[in-house]
């Protein structure tokens, strides 16, 4: 698992490589990943905007950027947590994401956050995890 902490709003990432979904043959290669972000801050948030960046073992990389996560913008009280899973293909069988979240605080301050860097990282056919 990974952890960043931002503002007392903690952000981990669980990835999960889904072989069901991915071809070696056609050079597809596909990952879900959960997270779990938790408000131990003393104010109510809302995720706002996400910006992610992801690049593959070739080192080319792509930015997304869109409104909240997968069509939600969720408020997080004080204590809350929100728990959500989407993917992400590569056309190699390693890479990594990173990320931020844009939030608004119930007073209307925009703060970003941290979304911490990850591996994205497919077993090998003999089973080991290969690492590029």
């Amino acid at each position: 698992m990974y952890r960043a902490v931002t503002r007392q709003i903690e952000v981990t990432v669980e990835p999960n490589f889904m072989p069901d979904r991915s071809s070696t043959e056609r050079g597809e290669y596909f990952w879900s990943y959960t997270i779990v972000i938790t408000n131990s801050g003393p104010e109510t948030v809302q995720l706002r905007t996400r910006h992610w960046i992801i690049t593959d073992a070739t080192g080319r990389r792509q930015e997304v950027r869109g409104e909240g996560v997968i069509g939600e913008q969720p408020v997080l009280a004080p204590g809350e947590r929100y728990e959500y899973t989407s993917g992400v293909p590569l056309p190699t069988a390693s890479g990594f994401m990173t990320g931020r979240y844009q939030m608004v605080s119930e007073t209307g301050e925009r703060f970003e956050i941290d979304v911490p860097t990850f591996s994205l990282d497919s077993p090998s056919p003999d089973g080991k995890r290969v690492l590029n």
